[in-house]
């Protein structure tokens, strides 16, 4: 299969290229060249809101990892300064997750490509980068696929509308879409600080102690476009792990800091993670294999 990776200079790209490599042929788009690693891979440069840049990169393709994103939102109150530290526009979140996304969706149609795998965000939810001060909704824990979204922020709508936005492409057109919530993304290195610095919880953590390994994403991308032809033509996934950030066993987390969601938990032994993703083993036989607890 000749898959087309965006974001391929980025820091979760290169474990998506390293699964992906052995078995499939691959193109690479970024907006900067690919590390030497991967000098010998095709790359198009080119820009995800730039509808003839996505023209070009899928010339011939049959799928697509979708990788690239703005990473948090550049419009919130509280990152005003920090977007503009970094250059960023009000609106480069919107841009980006937004216009991006159409644009792939719509040069996919022209090139007659037939699957888009997306990495989106559990910030889907509206549980992270709150605005108000009205706390989160639960409605169930552990979390799944089937819990309502209340977004607020620029990035988590934006990821939580492009998941809409890929299903009405399935709709119109045909193109196998799926989108994988992810939590945040622990390469070796992150694991191996967090091992050696984590302390108790020192109150509430409103990204519910959420993280993924960066080869554990790269697995279940891979499942996903592979096992494409035998699930449903649109469908989204959380993708974090079995497991917490947190050293306290998670039911205790929520005694002492949220006990008004005890009447809310269904099953929540040990450090079990509060978002599930029974949802995308059942579909891909994926599972969870990096960790830090062993690290400390």
């Amino acid at each position: 299969m000749r898959v087309l990776v965006t974001a391929a200079n980025g820091k979760l790209g290169a474990y998506v290229i390293r699964a992906l490599a052995r078995d499939h042929d691959l193109v690479l788009f970024a907006r900067h060249p690919p590390s030497a690693e991967f000098a010998g891979l095709p790359w198009i440069q080119g820009d995800i809101t730039s509808l003839d840049d996505w023209r070009r990169a899928v010339v011939g393709v049959d799928a697509i990892q979708h990788l690239a994103a703005q990473p948090w939102p550049t419009d919130h109150p509280h990152m005003w300064e920090q977007a503009a530290a970094e250059g960023l526009q009000g609106d480069t979140t919107f841009r980006a997750n937004m216009l991006g996304v159409y644009n792939l969706m719509q040069a996919a149609v022209e090139a007659g490509v037939r699957t888009v795998v997306m990495a989106g965000s559990n910030c889907a939810l509206g549980h992270g980068f709150r605005i108000s001060a009205t706390p989160f909704p639960h409605a169930f824990l552990p979390i799944d696929e089937t819990h309502p979204t209340w977004p607020e922020d620029s990035y988590s709508f934006t990821k939580r509308a492009a998941e809409d936005l890929l299903a009405s492409y399935t709709r119109a057109y045909g193109i196998r879409t799926y989108v994988t919530r992810i939590a945040g993304i622990f390469p070796a290195e992150r694991r191996h600080q967090h091992a050696s610095a984590v302390i108790r919880a020192p109150g509430w953590n409103s990204w519910l102690w959420g993280w993924v390994g960066s080869e554990d994403v790269a697995a279940a991308h891979r499942l996903i476009m592979e096992a494409a032809g035998n699930l449903p033509p649109h469908d989204v996934y959380f993708l974090n792990a079995d497991d917490t950030l947190a050293l306290e066993p998670t039911r205790e987390l929520i005694e002492q800091f949220r006990p008004d969601l005890l009447p809310l938990v269904r099953d929540l032994e040990g450090h079990a993670s509060l978002i599930s993703c029974s949802k995308l083993k059942a579909a891909t036989g994926w599972r969870h294999q990096t960790t830090w607890r062993d690290l400390r």
